[in-house]
């Protein structure tokens, strides 16, 4: 793949963005070198590696669910700025 300014500029227009003529520059540098690291990473034999699910040892640990009562405790609610002794009440947000 060859990374020239035209593909800058169409990338450019594609996400909404303007570059001066030394950030285009940089940007095929850069991305250039980014191809050429995929490309070394192609000569690489996998053939005897497993796909990675995790990158560390640990894997997903979910809690359990389990049914527990409302958050709101006295102590929350003696924190809040207004309630009626039961939920907090706060300013309306959203209009009809």
């Amino acid at each position: 793949m060859e990374i020239n300014q035209a593909l800058i500029d169409q990338l450019a227009n594609l996400a909404r963005l303007t570059f001066s003529p030394t950030e285009k520059e940089a940007m095929v540098a850069d991305m250039q070198r980014m191809i050429e690291f995929v490309n070394k990473l192609e000569q690489l034999d996998t053939s005897g590696v497993e796909p990675l699910r995790y990158m560390g040892s640990a894997h997903n640990v979910l809690r359990p669910d389990t049914a527990a009562p409302p958050a709101a405790t006295p102590g929350m609610l003696a924190a809040a700025a207004h309630t009626d002794g039961q939920i907090f009440k706060v300013p309306k947000v959203i209009r009809k």
